[in-house]
């Protein structure tokens, strides 16, 4: 099996670790980097659930392999409040109030990706209307909640 060494950096935590060529950055993030928060459903990049923040862009970590990353930098939901430019309060993040305020999380599978994802939404469209929540939500299945209350919850954190 081939293996490269890759150098990156996750969650502002600088990492140096030896990979197989194939294996996935989900994988990586969850198994070698400690990431536990990171979560998998698909496996396949249609659910959104392991949506990670790869220099600046939201990705699928399903679907690229860990030596991709090598020299990137890498934020998960423990970089929720860089991310969400904020302080969190009594432990959460004003997004992740948000979520809680109005149910908008059951099983909280898909939650992780979701809230990254919406974070950096929200940060490149601070006051979407709900056409761009909808077109934003594309691509993120919760197989719980019926997305009523994730609209709710992103409409009342948009500025």
């Amino acid at each position: 099996m081939q293996c490269l060494d890759i150098r990156v950096i996750v969650d502002g935590k600088a990492l140096t670790a030896t990979v197989p060529v194939r294996l996935l950055l989900s994988d990586f993030l969850r198994e070698q980097a400690g990431c536990g928060g990171l979560h998998v459903a698909c496996g396949h990049g249609v659910c959104g659930a392991c949506t990670v923040v790869l220099d600046d862009v939201p990705v699928r970590a399903c679907l690229l392999l860990a030596v991709q990353a090598d020299g990137a930098a890498v934020q998960t939901i423990a970089s929720l409040p860089q991310l969400e430019g904020c302080e969190p309060e009594r432990g959460l993040t004003p997004l992740q109030q948000s979520f809680r305020r109005y149910h908008a999380l059951q099983c909280g599978y898909c939650t992780p990706g979701l809230l990254v994802a919406t974070a950096k939404f929200l940060a490149g469209c601070p006051s979407p209307d709900r056409a761009r929540i909808l077109e934003h939500l594309n691509g993120h299945l919760c197989r719980c909640s019926g997305y009523a209350n994730i609209i709710a919850a992103i409409e009342a954190v948009r500025a």
